[in-house]
């Protein structure tokens, strides 16, 4: 990999004469090749990275230079910020990428932050491995998901570097721009070319490689990155929109035994004994509450199960022993336009809460591998390789710290439909009930099959399925609270 920088350190350099010749025409290449981006369905990831950190934000201001700034973002990472140190590393990133048809510019994205880290030392060996691992993750499932992601490494010799900070701090109108980073670059440029070489070799396989730009002269610099992005950008737009999804396929054949069906329903509760144990494990759920939350521990739950199983009230009853100040609950139903213009997951990771506080996700991220997968909204290919993708984010969560509980509340078809038609005689509960809960009850086999394959393959020790008999309300509401308090005081130890 050392060979690679030297690859690029060749002295190519462009006249002043052959710069402002072409740069008549890569402007309009550029401009065109965006606005035929503003019509295709998938955004632009583009990391601009390197040694030369003034070079990355001179690249910057070109770009914006050059094509329509309005459809072109920069995201600038520095040290995170308090709200962002509150969230797993990659929420920073996922809540700035760009929709379809926009570009999105990331600067010291994750990639760099990775090297920085491993070069001052905040980080060993073994959690650069684990951060390269998600990193690779992360940008496979933007570009399975059809994102383009375009990767430009600025490099820059260790003197011509050393020679170019010191011309910058000794010019009065550039002098501001010199950091420390730039400084910490020059004094430790040989560990970073070393980690480098390895994050880079890592993170740059396949179809997804690492673009290295000698930086030094900045008109070669500035014209190779435009080539480099009008010639990833024409290939993608060349490429057939896919095709969308047929409709689910429908079981016809006699229901299958699934996990599920291995759930004792009969399980019950008398009133009296509910009453009791409800009280009881709400005094115990608000005292672990709020030493949950003066400790910053924070708590994603996430609730799935049948049309009428009682997960509203079993949200309900969970936040009636919460402070109000401190949770959150989030109804998940279909997608918005702005949500379908991302990842599926993107809109998850921006309601993730911060240390201390718990966010309550009625239905959640794995609506890609059930009512996607069953009603034929996603390709077979997309939903397969949710599975991991759903892993990996969970995986993070519970890696920064928070406590990750999954809950599906089962109950039978004939509990379904006798609770379908109990609502339709309130006035109240009217409207819980529609045409869509009784077409979906003909899909019943369909959805179980989906079901007994994900929860086996989404069942992690760090986040495993708490499957909940909920053909009495009293019990499953018990059941819920008896496990978030369990958890939660296990996780306080």
């Amino acid at each position: 990999m050392r060979d690679m920088f030297e690859a690029a350190e060749l002295g190519q350099s462009i006249s002043r004469k052959a710069y402002r010749t072409q740069e008549e025409v890569l402007r309009v290449a550029l401009l065109t090749v965006q606005y035929e981006l503003r019509e295709a369905d998938f955004p632009v990831v583009l990391l601009l990275s390197g040694t030369d950190r003034l070079g990355c934000t001179e690249v910057a201001s070109i770009l914006h230079e050059w094509m329509d700034p309005r459809y072109l973002e920069a995201n600038v990472y520095e040290h995170p910020r308090e709200e962002e140190k509150e969230r797993p590393r990659f929420w920073r990133y996922w809540r700035t990428l760009p929709a379809k048809g926009r570009i999105g510019l990331f600067l010291r994205e994750w990639t760099f932050r990775a090297i920085v880290e491993r070069v001052a030392g905040d980080i060993d060996e073994m959690a650069l491995d684990d951060r390269l691992r998600h990193i690779v993750n992360f940008e496979k499932a933007l570009i399975d998901d059809g994102a383009l992601v375009v990767k430009l490494w600025l490099h820059m010799p260790e003197k011509e570097l050393e020679k170019r900070i010191d011309r910058a701090r000794k010019n009065p109108g550039r002098a501001w721009r010199v950091t420390g980073a730039d400084r910490d670059m020059c004094k430790h440029y040989r560990d970073v070319q070393q980690v480098a070489a390895k994050v880079l070799r890592r993170t740059g396989r396949g179809t997804n490689v690492w673009n290295i730009i000698d930086s030094t002269d900045a008109r070669y610099r500035d014209v190779t990155t435009a080539q480099i992005l009008i010639q990833a950008l024409t290939k993608r737009l060349a490429v057939p929109a896919p095709r969308r999804p047929r409709k689910g396929h429908r079981t016809q054949e006699a229901h299958p035994i699934t996990v599920l069906d291995r759930i004792d329903l009969s399980q019950a509760l008398d009133k009296e004994s509910y009453e009791r144990q409800l009280e009881e494990h709400w005094g115990r759920l608000s005292r672990l509450n709020e030493k949950a939350h003066r400790r910053g521990l924070s708590t994603v739950m996430a609730f799935e199960g049948w049309d009428a199983a009682g997960k509203g009230g079993l949200i309900r009853r969970l936040t009636r022993a919460m402070d109000a100040a401190h949770f959150r609950v989030i109804p998940i139903a279909a997608p918005t336009d702005e949500e379908l213009s991302h990842h599926y997951l993107w809109r998850f990771w921006r309601h993730l809460p911060r240390a201390g506080h718990v966010a309550i996700f009625d239905r959640s991220w794995y609506g890609r591998v059930l009512v996607e997968r069953v009603e034929g909204l996603t390709t077979e290919a997309a939903w397969t390789r949710a599975y991991g993708e759903i892993t990996d984010f969970e995986e993070q969560l519970v890696q920064h710290g928070s406590l990750v509980l999954k809950f599906w509340v089962h109950i039978s078809p004939e509990t379904q439909l006798s609770r379908f038609k109990a609502r339709e005689k309130v006035s109240f509960k009217k409207y819980k009930v529609t045409s869509e809960d009784y077409r979906n009850r003909e899909r019943w086999n369909d959805y179980g099959i989906a079901a007994d394959e994900m929860i086996p393959r989404t069942s992690a020790h760090h986040a495993p399925w708490h499957l909940i008999a909920g053909d009495d309300k009293r019990w499953a509401r018990v059941q819920v609270l008896k496990t978030v308090c369990q958890a939660m005081a296990k996780a306080l130890k």
